[in-house]
This record gives structure tokens, C-alpha cells and sequence, in this order.
């Protein structure tokens, strides 16, 4: 979609926008941080695709400078509860190791998107809303991860060989779930419009079951905030 406002003033940003609690919470802070927001929300073929609708009242509400939805099909591969449906989502809890909820290679295929849009605009900075505390055991969640990330971004782009330093911006990567939802709150952030379930229906409610919905829940109770989330039934 074209873009929403345009101000030279402020630094470009591209955000990674899931639709989801996470995201939306990194939004308002590099919105906060003076930041021109483009944000990019990725449609990788995954079960609950309410949360691209919930992407984009997000940008309505929170605002963007431009909100593109990209295309990519990773469910061709599948290896994924949230991309095989073959393959059921866990609910019996948050258990250790890593889940079969995760995605191969998900967040360097949505950070390498990012970059490419980087370079374009130009931005030195993409933003994206990864944890490392309160998270399913993800290993592209890491610390680790996001500075590898970083430095082969600064290596392989031509703006960073002209001298443009790249950087990825992780906000949230050592904060509590429950030291999100007060950040985002304190920053006007309407936490129901966010769906973060791993098999959200077509409306954008919530199973209550997956470890996503069971960490979301911990954490608006751990953070002393009533959970705005619509649950099924």
C-alpha cells in the first residue's frame, strides 16, 4: 500500500509487524524513538493468518509511514505446526526444547526481507520484536542470533560497504512478557486488537490452550493488567 505520511525529518525505520503482542510493543517504541516506521508484515503461508489483519489495525491505530504485506511461502516446505497442518499444535503446556511450533529458519528469512528493504529506502535501522525471556525455546530469538544477524548484514549490503552502519534493533530481546505488556501500555498500544495465538480463528480469537496464548495470558496477569484478549467460547 502507498505510504501513509512522509516526514525527512525522522530517521527511516523498517519494522517487522507480526500482528501480535510482540511486534506491536516494538512498533510503539521505535514510533517513540522518533522513528519513520515502515512496517513489513510477512504472509509465510502460516495457520493463523488473522494476525495480518490485526498487522494492519495496528498500523491504523499506532500509525506507520507505509505498511507493506509481503509474500512467502514457507508452509511449500512445511516443518512447521504453524505452517504443516498436518502437523497439531501443542497444548498441553510450555514444555522444554524446540517446539514443533517453530518455523525453519523463519526470522533470518523475515530480517533478510527487512534488509532488502533497508537498503531501498535507505534506513540503517530494522527493528524487530524477538525475546529471549518469555519465548517458546525459538533458537532465532537469541541474542546471538540477532548480532550474527547484524554483522552479516554489515559485511553483505552495499549501503553498509558506503558507510551506512546497519543495525538490528531488538527492544524487547531481555524483557519479561509481563515488562512488555506495561512498556506497550505505557505507550497507548490496545493490546486487543494484537492476536498472538497459534491457531487463531478467522476473527482473531484465541484457542486459550497454545503456549503462545498460555504466555500471553501469564504475562497480562503477571503484569497486573486485565488480558483484553478475545478467547474462543
Amino acid at each position: 500500500m502507498p505510504a501513509l505520511s512522509s516526514n525527512p525529518a525522522r530517521p527511516a525505520a523498517v519494522v517487522l509487524l507480526s500482528g501480535g503482542l510482540d511486534s506491536a510493543t516494538t512498533l510503539a517504541i521505535a514510533q517513540a524513538s522518533g522513528y519513520a516506521c515502515h512496517c513489513l508484515t510477512v504472509d509465510y503461508g502460516q495457520r493463523h493468518r488473522a494476525e495480518i489483519n490485526a498487522a494492519a489495525n495496528l498500523v491504523r491505530t499506532l500509525g506507520a509511514d507505509e505498511h507493506r504485506v509481503m509474500q512467502v511461502q514457507l508452509g511449500d516446505f512445511g516443518g512447521s505446526a504453524l505452517t504443516d497442518a498436518r502437523i497439531a499444535v501443542p497444548t498441553d503446556g510450555v514444555a522444554g526444547g524446540i517446539p514443533v511450533t517453530y518455523v525453519p529458519a523463519r526470522n533470518t528469512i523475515m530480517l533478510a526481507l527487512a534488509l532488502a528493504w533497508a537498503e531501498v529506502l535507505p534506513s540503517g535501522d530494522i527493528f524487530v520484536g524477538v525475546n529471549a525471556v518469555d519465548y517458546s525455546g525459538y533458537p532465532d530469538c537469541r541474542p546471538e542470533f540477532i548480532k550474527a544477524f547484524e554483522e552479516m548484514a554489515n559485511l553483505a549490503t552495499k549501503i553498509a560497504v558506503e558507510g551506512t552502519r546497519l543495525r538490528i534493533r531488538a527492544p524487547l530481546i531481555g524483557m519479561s512478557k509481563a515488562e512488555i505488556i506495561r512498556r506497550g501500555s505505557e505507550l497507548g498500544v490496545d493490546f486487543s486488537l494484537t492476536v498472538s495465538c497459534y491457531q487463531a480463528n478467522d476473527v482473531g480469537q484465541a484457542c486459550g490452550v497454545c503456549d503462545s496464548c498460555r504466555l500471553r495470558r501469564a504475562g497480562f496477569s503477571a503484569a497486573g493488567i486485565p488480558d483484553p484478549t478475545r478467547y474462543i467460547g
